[in-house]
This record gives C-alpha cells, sequence and structure tokens, in this order.
C-alpha cells in the first residue's frame, strides 16, 4: 500500500475527499505553532474547506514548533508532503478526508529561517495551540509569570529566542524595526480569554528587556479571543490500522475526530484574514460568553468524568458515559453547578448545549479516553474547575459536586487504581501531586495547601469540608459508593 503522498492522493479509495485545489497554487499567510491533532482537525479543516471552494489560496499553513515533540511530528507529516487523513466519526457515519492547507514546516532547530519566515510580509496571521499549560500563568494569580525558566532565559537572549512566544516577539520586533505592519497572533487553546493571555505572555516577556517594545506591542497588534472546539483523541496504532483497513491510506498521523466542530472569534485581523465565515466560523464582538459556556460545560465536564472514570479502569470516554454511576454524577454536577454558572449567551439555549455535550461525550465512535481526560490536571483545575467553584460560593450556590471532583482527582493522583492497577504518570506535576496525595490520605488539608491551583478556594470552610468528606469516603468506602452516597444527598 503506498504512503499518503500527493503523488498517491489521487489514487485513493473514491469515498475518501481529497483536496479540490492544486497544492503547487497555495501560498503561505499563516505560521502555526503546535501542529498536533486538534490543529489539524480545526484550524486546518477550516482552510481546507475554503481551499476547496476556489478561495483564499495566499492563506496556507506553515508549520512550527520548539519542542521534540514538534520535530517528531514535522517528519511524520514531511514523509506524507504534509497531508493529513481527517476522519469524522459519528454513531452512525465515519468519513474520511485528506487535507492539504500545511505546504511546510519549518524545523524546530532552524529558528534562523523561522524567523525569516516571521519577517516575511506574506504572514499575516501567527497561530498557536500550545496546550493550557504552555501560556506560562501564575496558576495562583491567573497571570503572567514573568520568573517562568523558559520566560526568564528569552528575556536574557532576546535574540536568540527559544520559547513559542519568545520566537512571536523576535518576529514581531523584526518587522517594527523595518516598518513593517505587525501580523495578527491567535490563540487556538481553551484558555479563557486567550488573546488577552497571548498578549500578555508576549508583551510580559519584552517589558522584561525593551518597555517601548513591550509598548508597541499592546498598540499595535491585534490579538483576538477565541473559543474553539471539536473532540479529538490522541492518535495510535489502533488509529493508523483503522485508516489502513477500511480507507486503504497509509497515514504516519490520522486524526480521528467528532464530526461537529465550532469556532467563535473575534474579529480583530488587521492585516486580513481568510474567510472563515463562509465554512461555519462565527465572527463576534465578545467571544466571552462562549467561552464561559465551553470552558465550563464541556471541559468542565470532561473533568467531572475523568477522575471516576480512571479510578474505575473505564477505558473510553463513552464507556464512561454509560456507567450509570458516573453518568448520573456528570448529570447532577453540570445541572446543579456548571449550568447554573454560566452567564447568558447571545442566541443560544444553554440548555440546548448542555444537551449537545452530552451526545458528544456519548459518541461511541470518537475513541477518545478517560487517561487524555485525565491529562494535566495542574494546569486544567485551575481553568475549567476552580473558577466555578469561586462563583459558586459568592453566590451561594452547592459545591458538593465540585469538591468531590476534586477530591477524585487527589485520589487519582495517588497513582494506583481502586483494582490496584498502576496509574502512570499524566501530569508535568506528577510528582508533586503524588506525593501531595498521599500525605492527603491521612490529613485531606495536605491536598489544599496548593495556593498555586486553588488560590481563595482553598481558604473557604465550606470547600474544605465538602473536600475532606469527599475524600475521606473515597478512601473508606470507594469510588462507587461515595458516588452513590452523593447522588442521594439532597
Amino acid at each position: 500500500m503506498p504512503r499518503l503522498s500527493l503523488s498517491s492522493v489521487r489514487g485513493l479509495n473514491a469515498t475518501v475527499s481529497t483536496p479540490k485545489y492544486a497544492r503547487s497554487a497555495l501560498t503561505p499567510g499563516i505560521v502555526h505553532f503546535g501542529v498536533g491533532n486538534f490543529h489539524r482537525a480545526h484550524l486546518a479543516v477550516y482552510l481546507d474547506d475554503l481551499f476547496n471552494m476556489g478561495l483564499n489560496h495566499d492563506w496556507a499553513i506553515i508549520g512550527a514548533g520548539v519542542l521534540p515533540s514538534d520535530e517528531f511530528m514535522r517528519e511524520k507529516l514531511a514523509a506524507q508532503d504534509y497531508l493529513t487523513t481527517v476522519v469524522e466519526q459519528e454513531a452512525s457515519i465515519s468519513q474520511a478526508r485528506v487535507t492539504g492547507a500545511m505546504i511546510d514546516f519549518i524545523p524546530p532547530a532552524d529558528r534562523a529561517r523561522l524567523l525569516a519566515t516571521l519577517e516575511d510580509p506574506a504572514i499575516r496571521i501567527v497561530s498557536l495551540t500550545v496546550t493550557e499549560g504552555g501560556y506560562m500563568i501564575n496558576p495562583a494569580t491567573g497571570k503572567f509569570d514573568p520568573q517562568h525558566p523558559a520566560i526568564a532565559r528569552d528575556a536574557a537572549n532576546p535574540q536568540d529566542p527559544t520559547s513559542v512566544f519568545g520566537l512571536i516577539l523576535a518576529g514581531l520586533a523584526r518587522r517594527k524595526a523595518k516598518g513593517l505592519a505587525p501580523y495578527t497572533v491567535m490563540s487556538c487553546d481553551n484558555v479563557p480569554h486567550n488573546g488577552v493571555v497571548t498578549r500578555n505572555a508576549v508583551a510580559g516577556l519584552a517589558r522584561l528587556f525593551d518597555a517601548a517594545l513591550a509598548d508597541w506591542v499592546v498598540a499595535n497588534v491585534a490579538f483576538p479571543n477565541a473559543m474553539v472546539d471539536r473532540i479529538t483523541p490522541a492518535t495510535s496504532d489502533r488509529e493508523r490500522r483503522l485508516v489502513q483497513d477500511i480507507y486503504g491510506i497509509a497515514d504516519n498521523w490520522p486524526v480521528f475526530c467528532e464530526e461537529f466542530k465550532q469556532w467563535v472569534v473575534e474579529d480583530q485581523f488587521p492585516m486580513g484574514r481568510p474567510a472563515w465565515e463562509k465554512v461555519g466560523a462565527q465572527f463576534v464582538a465578545d467571544v466571552t460568553p462562549f467561552e464561559y459556556m465551553k470552558i465550563r460545560i464541556l471541559n468542565g465536564g470532561h473533568a467531572v468524568i475523568a477522575y471516576p472514570g480512571g479510578l474505575l479502569d473505564v477505558h473510553y470516554v463513552h464507556e464512561a458515559m454509560q456507567h450509570p454511576l458516573i453518568r448520573a454524577f456528570f448529570e447532577k454536577v453540570e445541572q446543579e453547578e456548571i449550568v447554573p454558572s454560566v452567564p447568558p449567551v447571545p442566541n443560544t439555549n444553554i440548555q440546548d448545549y448542555y444537551k449537545l455535550i452530552d451526545r458528544r461525550f456519548s459518541n461511541p465512535k470518537i475513541g477518545d479516553t478517560e487517561r487524555r481526560l485525565c491529562l494535566d490536571g495542574s494546569n486544567r483545575q485551575p481553568k475549567f474547575i476552580v473558577p466555578v467553584v469561586a462563583d459558586n460560593l459568592k453566590a451561594g450556590r452547592s459545591i458538593k459536586g465540585l469538591a468531590l471532583e476534586s477530591a477524585l482527582w487527589c485520589r487519582y493522583c495517588y497513582g494506583v487504581s481502586e483494582s490496584g492497577k498502576i496509574i502512570e504518570p499524566n501530569d508535568p506535576s506528577w510528582d508533586r501531586l503524588q506525593a501531595l496525595s498521599r500525605k492527603a490520605k491521612d490529613d485531606p488539608f495536605q491536598w489544599l495547601t496548593m495556593d498555586d491551583i486553588y488560590g481563595g478556594v482553598a481558604k473557604s470552610e465550606e470547600f474544605r469540608a465538602a473536600f475532606a468528606v469527599a475524600l475521606t469516603s473515597l478512601w473508606s468506602k470507594g469510588t462507587e459508593q461515595t458516588l452513590r452516597d452523593y447522588m442521594a444527598a439532597a
């Protein structure tokens, strides 16, 4: 079976959609940092849709990265001419397409070439998906951390940056020095106010060594906020085999995802942008209400089902939704604590949105794993769970379900499921979390000493008491009985 490539793509199974445009006709307009599965299932698909309509062929993507994993992905994609097989899966249908919106990928080690590309006036947008933990945020303050080692390193070496934000800033500085208009910097991560957060990182780095440059960034560079959404599991040998067996495609790194996708973005693109509204993107003046809805109901909901599933050895997300106790826990926490915390969203029924999330989590085809949902809780909890707890405490709403969710996370970080299976490290701060989890087995309040995670919530007597009761129950009664007790309580 021939490897996916420009030469083999036309010979694929007729059921597979392939680019209707000539790749040779594309020219770059976007540099994207963080070429992972989500990017290739989201931004790259929106562009591919436009290109197939014969539009915006001067907006192709050049990939970029800074990590060893970025080089690994570059090698995989370069071997197939940067084409990607995207498989959209729902309960009743699966459909595959080959996308070609990316035309190049700069090796992470070639920073000189990357900076030259960022300086090129043809590049009008720099986008990034660097995960929730990639924005140099101090979880305790929720603000940019100028003392982060990567930031301190680039502040001392602004001409030779190594971080994403150092590289973005260096590109902007070069354009400023040459009198060129700055590119728009567009975050595509699940971070509240992601544009503001990105601006704070770029300008905050600049302020450490050049206040005038920082002021120029704030005054002249656009950082639109956006809400992005598409459930996209990690790729494994399972997905590679399915693509090969079902569609006859030998793809090094295919992407599986749900059919649903959403992108709500503020229309702040001084250097222009592709006509993404023609392929389903929604442009708004203020993305904040949409952010609240998505991050709390979907990402918060993921956290609610993640840790009981992890402790009960549930592998797939849809299997967790089939587990009567986990599903009941999800429904109760969403309806009593999460959904009431979401402010009104323009032209949106929030209950209908919740029902949509329920259906998406229950999709048996998607193959999303509980382990992926459990990943990186130290960065996700302060963004998806703790703010809801804080709002509910202020409003006098229940926090017992989310206190239990936090206790489940603590118990998960002990590193052993209830059946005795070892839970492999699943967080950048795993050693710290595991040590505190083991202390918390006898003294639950040890877990709440993480001020960088919990902030003021850890000082709430109501939350502390609910957390302690939940964690004590998890150790004495187990996950299932604790969930039963929670469901039975008024």
